[in-house]
């Protein structure tokens, strides 16, 4: 029960109607059992010689098969035999109609509890630091949203029923064969401990090839993502062979994964429909035993009822034991959902964290370092950008620029050392409050599968279309969005692969030009581009930088020039800083990297 705590808080929600569910799965196991109390007077009376017994004992059971015998005593066999179908017919309407009404109270309940898990894994997904995305594989984190749920419906919240209903079928009916036969009940309970612990060794035993699948599916969904998002790479260097081989292992190693777990998986029904048939037998040569020597109450129909009875709960059993395996399987998937619910946040708002209603005066870093376990990344930075002014940050690749950056908007928290914004630690910012005063232009254009227009409004809130056009006209992107078959709700194509480089771009800059932000931070928003689209990408983004703080990082030193202060970082640690002249004069690593760059 601990490895389905998740479910089971879930289903803490719901206790009223898993209490209706039990009951009317309870009248349904009554209503069959009825149908099955009625069987021995009649045989009694139909087939046998003489007067049928009446029935002793007070259970409700009892009352109607004495009942039912009372009638055929005072009718002919005809009538009893006609009145017993029809009240045979009418508790199997009864029952199955309960079932049905079961079943109505059971699925909403079911399919809730997945929506709020999916809802809740996405939340969480939403919620994660940055840093953890660079941790996992992208294609694990979607199996366990999207297989690993599965595998949770199917094996756990579609055993639910079996874990109520089943029981209470065997319960009833076990305390009916009580009735009708102790000794032959307690000679039959003798076996079921045998075949429990049977079927729950095997059970146990599916848990680890379990996992292993889901994680090899995981793997593999990563072949697929890659080979897809890289087609072309893989099209212009030959690698089709490469990558089929790389999946075909995979496919292979799961492949050998699930037919071991089937195979113990489907060894449970024969094995528990074998132990069934197994235990018939020695009851039938038992109790023609015990009826033969006289030491039992039976009669030929209540043996026969009996023999019914058991075959009653064979079903049940089964269904338990099928149910066991599936749980196993499913708490496999189970505690991979729990490891990204659970997965550590650190990026968290304080309890009283402070509003952030604008920008008032400058950004400061203030002995910033930053680490990834043991690898230093940034090394004490001080850094202080005045509102208004623009600061370049410049370096080699893995200087530490873009993680910088990332600090700000609390992408990550610094290792030690504070960021602030108008003097106040940005970790006692609300968050929301805090990442609404930036805007993010980034050197990989992301846009969503959607229309343009959805993509640039993303996150403003209540734009309306005359604003929306005037971004893309101060992004330089209105004249191409128009020429679209569709305009404003031409669809982007997935990751924007209907536009070219410098579109997407543009689509982006329109996007953080409706947003308004007075902090603007442009990580190579060009350095992908073409010539001519960065040309246009560059006017764009020369017209979102008047009147705002930027903080920008470039490659192409040309486009850092007018900068108020260019910090140059060698290897996370600041190596120079000044304007674009002082820097030249300085003769250090700035002018070596703007003369490898040729610009005058």
């Amino acid at each position: 029960m601990k490895k389905l705590s998740l479910i089971l808080h879930y289903l803490q929600n719901y206790k009223g109607k898993i209490v209706l569910y039990f009951v009317t799965s309870l009248l349904a196991v009554l209503f069959g059992l009825f149908s099955f109390a009625m069987l021995q007077p009649v045989l009694e009376t139909l087939f046998m010689s003489g007067k049928a017994m009446l029935p002793t004992g007070s259970g409700l059971a009892s009352k109607v098969s004495r009942f039912v015998t009372e009638f055929i005593l005072q009718h002919d066999r005809q009538t009893a035999l006609t009145y017993s179908v029809l009240i045979v017919v009418g508790f199997t309407i009864l029952k199955n109609l309960f079932i049905y009404l079961s079943f109505r109270i059971l699925n909403p309940i079911r399919y809730s509890v997945m929506r709020k898990l999916r809802n809740e894994m996405f939340t969480k997904v939403l919620s994660l630091p940055i840093g953890f995305f660079t941790e996992e594989r992208k294609s694990d984190l979607i199996s366990r949203m999207t297989n690993d749920l599965n595998e949770v419906e199917v094996s756990i919240m579609n055993v639910l029923e079996t874990f109520i209903r089943e029981p209470l079928t065997i319960i009833f009916v076990l305390s009916y064969m009580l009735f009708l036969s102790p000794q032959l009940t307690l000679f039959l309970l003798l076996f079921l401990p045998f075949a429990g612990l049977l079927i729950g060794r095997i059970g146990k035993s599916l848990k680890k090839p379990s996992n292993l699948a889901q994680e090899q599916l995981g793997h593999m969904l990563g072949v697929i993502d890659e080979t897809l998002v890289g087609m072309r790479v893989v099209k212009a260097f030959n690698a089709e062979a490469h990558q089929k081989s790389r999946f075909i292992s995979l496919n292979n190693t799961w492949y050998r994964i699930r037919n071991k777990l089937a195979s113990r998986k489907d060894l449970g029904s024969p094995l528990s429909e074998t132990l069934g048939v197994l235990v018939v037998c020695i009851i039938l040569w038992y109790g023609g035993r015990l009826i033969f020597s006289g030491q039992a109450t039976l009669t030929g129909a209540s043996f026969v009822v009996f023999i019914s009875l058991f075959y009653q709960i064979i079903n049940p059993i089964k269904n338990l034991s099928g149910a066991v395996y599936n749980i196993q399987k499913g708490t496999a998937a189970l505690e991979r959902i729990e490891f990204l619910l659970k997965a550590d946040n650190n990026i968290t708002e304080k309890a009283d964290a402070k509003a952030l209603p604008a920008f008032q005066h400058a950004i400061e870093l203030r002995n910033v370092h930053f680490a990834y376990g043991d690898k230093v990344i940034l090394d004490n930075i001080n850094i202080t950008i005045p509102k208004g002014k623009t600061v370049a940050l410049v370096g080699a690749s893995g200087a530490g620029k873009s993680t910088l950056v990332d600090l700000i908007p609390r992408f990550h928290d610094v290792t030690s050392g504070q960021i602030l914004i108008d003097g106040i630690d940005v970790k006692d910012y609300k968050l929301s409050d805090l990442r609404k005063q930036m805007g993010v232009v980034s050197q990989e254009p992301i846009l969503f599968n959607d229309t343009i227009y959805n993509n640039i409004i993303l996150g403003t809130g209540n734009a309306t279309a005359a604003q929306v056009e005037e971004a893309a006209r101060i992004a330089h992107a209105h004249n191409f969005i128009i020429n679209k078959p569709d305009g404003y709700n031409t669809s982007v194509g997935d990751r924007g692969t209907k536009l070219s480089g410098g579109e997407r771009q543009r689509v982006t800059i329109a996007r953080a030009v409706l947003k308004n932000p007075p902090i603007l931070i442009l990580d190579e928003a060009t350095s992908s581009l073409d010539t001519e689209s960065e040309r246009i990408v560059q006017d764009a983004i020369n017209t979102l930088m008047k009147n705002r703080t930027c903080i920008v990082i470039a490659h192409r030193l040309s486009t850092v020039q007018h900068a108020d202060e260019i910090i140059v970082l060698e290897k996370g640690r600041e190596a120079e800083r000044g304007t674009h002249n002082e820097l030249i004069a300085k003769n250090g690593l700035y002018k070596k990297l703007v003369e490898m760059q040729q610009v005058k």
